[in-house]
């Protein structure tokens, strides 16, 4: 982990906390940032749509897909 300081809004924070259902700041950022990422990486692939071959291996995409839904602990 990389410790750091930042300013976030203490009412968005409060947000991110009840959506997340994280009693601390800290994990729940956490695991807004990686949905963010997440769900950047789903925005690029699907812009690939088109552009390459997805009947050879979409079984790798879907398992990649469920592989990193797992490692969000969403309540």
């Amino acid at each position: 982990m990389m410790r750091t300081t930042i300013d976030i809004d203490p009412e968005i924070l409060r947000q991110v906390e009840k959506i997340t259902g994280e009693s601390s700041p800290s994990k729940a950022v956490n695991q807004v940032l990686a949905e963010f990422v997440r769900r950047r990486k789903v925005e690029e692939l699907i812009a690939l749509a088109g552009k390459l071959d997805w009947m050879e291996n979409w079984r790798e995409l879907e398992e990649a897909e469920l592989e990193e839904l797992n490692k969000l602990q969403w309540p």
